[in-house]
This record gives structure tokens, C-alpha cells and sequence, in this order.
């Protein structure tokens, strides 16, 4: 390690200690805790949006009713959103205790849980956001060959709202996305510290 607190690793890659180190962390955890707020409320209202949405159109005396819970991919969707939600809100609550105490993830198992975690929310949140999406292009487009109609004809009101869900839906998966590569990145920077401190670097 040089005087400035820089050293330099067998990649030729500067590595930064001391000072910046906490300076990079302090800004991790502080993007950390935005993102898993917005995620968490973008979760929340997309499930809300797509739980709430209902349209009624009567056809003769017959009334037909569209919810949420006529396609099965909608019904995952919300179910995810509502599970994301919940896991972000928990997350957060960790990530708020843990910048109060003014400490950092140092151990390795809970590291490793919260990069399962992400994990696991990113890819159900992106399963069901795109299942939902498929069965909503569906609802659009119709399927001439199969002879399934345009259900958005019909159901306009509905459609939109679901539209809307899913948008923000596509949102939450993106940012699940981005917090699993900054989860990751806690839980791997664990690993250099070894090197670091064994004076490797």
C-alpha cells in the first residue's frame, strides 16, 4: 500500500483503503436504503393497481365482470408485488438500523442471506412480471389463429389500469435487478478484505 492509500492489486486495478473506502460505503448503503424505499413503494402500488382494477360491462341482461383474478399471471403478479413489497420494507428496516448503529455488513453468512434474498425477489419479481405481461399482450392483441378475441375491446377501463400495474411492475424488476448487483457487491467486497489486511493486495 503506497502513502496515499491506494494500492494496487496483481490486476493493476486501483484499490482504495482508509478514507475513500468509507466514503464509497456511506454512498452504497445511502443508495441502498432509496432504492429499497422506491422499490417499495413501486411494489406496493402496482400490486394495489392491479388488485383494485375491475370493469363491468353488461351484455343483454348478462353481466360479465373482468378482475384481476380471471388470468392466473395477474394473480402471481400481485402475489409477487405484495412479497417484494414486504421483503423491501424489511430490508430497509435493517439497512436504517445498521447506518444508525454506523456499522457495515461484516459477516458473511447474513451477507450471503442478503444476496440469496435479492436474488430470489429479482427473479420471481421478473417471472411474473413478464408472465403478466405476455397474458396482457394477449388481452390486447387477441390470437386470430386460435380465434381468441380482443378482450380490451371490451374491457378498456381495465385494461389500462392493468397496463399501468404492469409498467410499474417492470420498474420494481429493474430495480430489483440493480439491487441485487449492489447486494452482490457487499457480499463480495467481503472477500477482498482478506487480502487487504493479510497485506496481499
Amino acid at each position: 500500500m503506497s502513502y496515499l492509500g491506494v494500492g494496487v492489486s496483481p490486476g493493476n486495478v486501483a484499490v482504495y483503503h482508509g478514507r475513500k473506502l468509507n466514503v464509497i460505503d456511506r454512498r452504497v448503503r445511502i443508495a441502498e436504503v432509496v432504492l429499497r424505499c422506491v422499490m417499495c413503494g413501486f411494489a406496493i402500488l402496482a400490486a394495489l393497481l392491479v388488485g383494485t382494477d375491475t370493469q363491468v360491462k353488461e351484455i343483454f341482461t348478462i353481466r360479465k365482470e373482468a378482475k384481476f383474478t380471471s388470468m392466473k399471471a395477474l394473480i402471481m403478479m400481485v402475489a409477487v408485488n405484495g412479497l417484494v413489497g414486504a421483503y423491501s420494507m424489511g430490508q430497509v428496516v435493517r439497512c436504517v438500523v445498521s447506518m444508525i448503529r454506523g456499522n457495515v455488513v461484516f459477516n458473511k453468512p447474513l451477507a450471503w442471506a442478503i444476496f440469496s434474498g435479492d436474488q430470489v425477489m429479482a427473479y420471481l419479481s421478473l417471472a411474473a412480471t413478464a408472465a403478466a405481461a405476455q397474458s396482457a399482450a394477449l388481452a390486447k392483441l387477441g390470437q386470430t389463429e386460435l380465434q381468441w378475441m380482443k378482450i380490451c375491446d371490451m374491457y378498456g377501463k381495465f385494461c389500462n389500469q392493468i397496463g399501468e400495474g404492469i409498467a410499474i411492475a417492470v420498474l420494481v424488476s429493474l430495480s430489483m435487478i440493480l439491487l441485487s448487483a449492489i447486494s452482490a457487491f457487499s457480499l463480495f467486497r467481503l472477500y477482498g478484505q482478506n487480502k487487504i489486511k493479510s497485506g496481499r493486495c
